[in-house]
């Protein structure tokens, strides 16, 4: 049975990754583990390439950042290209929405995925439900705090197969927050969709929160392994089957 949500106006539905398509757990018990034991060979090996060092900057800007606010960070070693991994590890296990991070991490899974090493974890409705919308007519999207390479990375090297076919364009926090409206003010201007026929779909109220703010449609996903079932008023739904 399909929701008001997908009547004649709502054009196109924007999601969030973590909780809403893929488990909690595939990202922080497998990707984010994965790149924190790759990340020494990584820069080893790439840490003199142009995208990597634009990385690396970025991250350096924030270490020095997080010195002059005296946070307790490991020191990064500026004599060898490794100095800043005990940093990037931290950050990782501190899961910073870094945008410097969040680049390097998509390289490093790059690699997991291409040698067969990884395969994305998605909730069994999302593939249906993929083919359900844009049969329908509807664009989808992806908001997420992983870089936008990490995101294409997911979605075309799942258990399912390549999924990159339905999905009109991804984002990242380059855009914005993912808890500031702004974000989703300049996403609707990006995709020239109105705001209010823009479906945002996430597991964090914060986000839909913005969104709505924004002037979008929202619902709530409450999935096995989310951190909270708490709707907070929203809308909520636990697959994808009825939207």
């Amino acid at each position: 049975m399909m929701t008001e949500y997908l009547g004649d106006r709502t054009e196109a539905i924007l999601l969030d990754i973590e909780g809403t398509t893929t488990p909690v757990e595939y990202v922080f018990g497998v990707l984010f583990p994965f790149a924190k034991v790759r990340v020494e060979t990584f820069l080893q090996t790439y840490g003199q390439e142009q995208a990597v060092q634009a990385d690396l900057k970025l991250l350096q800007q924030e270490y020095q950042s997080d010195r002059d606010r005296g946070i307790a960070i490991p020191e990064w070693d500026e004599s060898t290209i490794t100095g800043a991994v005990p940093y990037i590890r931290y950050l990782i296990e501190s899961d910073r929405k870094s945008t410097g991070l969040k680049s390097l991490q998509g390289k490093i899974w790059e690699e997991g995925y291409r040698d067969g090493t990884l395969r994305s974890q998605i909730f069994s409705d999302v593939r249906p439900a993929f083919e359900r919308w844009t049969s329908m007519g509807k664009q989808l999207f992806i908001f997420s705090s992983g870089s936008v390479q990490a995101q294409q990375l997911l979605f075309r090297y799942t258990e399912t197969g390549d999924l990159t076919s339905f999905l009109s364009g991804y984002f990242d926090t380059a855009i914005g927050s993912k808890k500031e409206a702004d974000s989703y003010h300049k996403i609707a201007q990006t995709v020239n969709v109105s705001s209010d026929r823009i479906l945002f779909i996430s597991d964090i109220p914060d986000e839909l929160k913005a969104a709505q703010t924004a002037g979008m449609q929202t619902l709530l996903s409450i999935r096995p392994g989310n951190y909270s079932s708490n709707s907070q008023g929203f809308q909520a739904i636990t697959s994808f089957d009825s939207v």
